[in-house]
Order: C-alpha cells, then structure tokens, then sequence
C-alpha cells in the first residue's frame, strides 16, 4: 500500500496506537496524554542524518524535560537494533519501533521514495507536536537535520 498524503492534521487527536520500545515493552501513544509530546519520526538507525537527529534530540533532552515535553523517536528499526544505537551514541532519546508501520501509515510518513531512479517504500522524516491535551498543534514534514530540534523546542516552549 502507498500512503502519499497526510493521515493526521494539526487539530486532530493522538492516535491510540501501540510501539515498541527497545526492551521490548509496548508503549500506547495516548499514554502520553496529559505532557507536552514531540513524535519524531525518521528513516533508520545509525546513519548519518538519523544519528545526527538522534544526537540533537539527546542534547536538548533536559530542556524538553524542562518544559514538560516527552519526546520519542520512531523507525522500523528492531528494537535490539535500537539498543545498539542508542548504546553507540550514548543516547538520552528514547526510541520505539513500528516494524509493521502501522503508525508510521496513521502519520502519513510510510511514502514513496527514489533514490539512484529506484522506487521504494521509506519513512519521510517528519516531527508532530501534541499539546498536554492530545492535540496535534504543529507538524514538520520533509525535515531538514540541521536546525530542527532547535525549531522544535522553540514551538514547545510557546505551548509549554
């Protein structure tokens, strides 16, 4: 299945969809009603966009935490494939997997790609930001590395 268009808009409700965490652990997204939540999503673990993502995110973690935010980062990767990431960067941003892309499809970020003239299924790098209340109040699609924890961060601390 090609999913090519948004699934969720900035006013809708934070999906009661499940992921899993790099122990193995489900973790519901809507559990995170209630805090200030940054959903990132990006193509796959330790290469050099992902990694410099990751680093940023983990560089910020205590001021997110400052403001109340939860921040989580989702690819396909394995869960023990996360765990060797994280334990390689030294990581302080959790991570989940969605393996079957269920998620990934909800957030309209499982896309068409082209690389070298071949076509494929990929995730688009894409940040969500939900208020304490569940509501999705801005998104970043096609993101660009350099910059954007700052932009992020930026738009929680004028909901925070």
């Amino acid at each position: 299945m090609t999913t090519t268009q948004t699934t969720i808009d900035v006013g809708d409700s934070l999906p009661d969809l499940d992921l899993v965490l790099p122990d193995g652990a489900q973790t519901a997204l809507r559990d995170r009603v209630g805090r200030i939540f940054v959903l990132y999503f990006y193509p796959k673990d330790d290469t050099s966009g992902c990694t410099r993502e990751a680093q940023d995110f983990s560089a910020h973690q205590a001021n997110f935490d400052a403001l109340g935010a939860d921040v989580l980062g989702v690819s396909r990767d394995t869960p023990a494939k996360h765990q060797k990431f994280i334990a390689k960067y030294d990581l302080a941003v959790p991570l989940a997997s969605d393996e079957d892309a269920v998620v990934l499809e909800a957030f309209g970020v499982w896309v068409e790609k082209q690389m070298y003239g071949k076509t494929y299924m990929g995730i688009e790098r894409a940040t969500f930001l939900f208020d304490a209340k569940g509501v999705l109040v801005r998104a970043w699609r096609k993101v660009r590395v350099p910059g954007h924890v700052a932009e992020v961060l930026e738009a929680v601390r004028a909901i925070a």
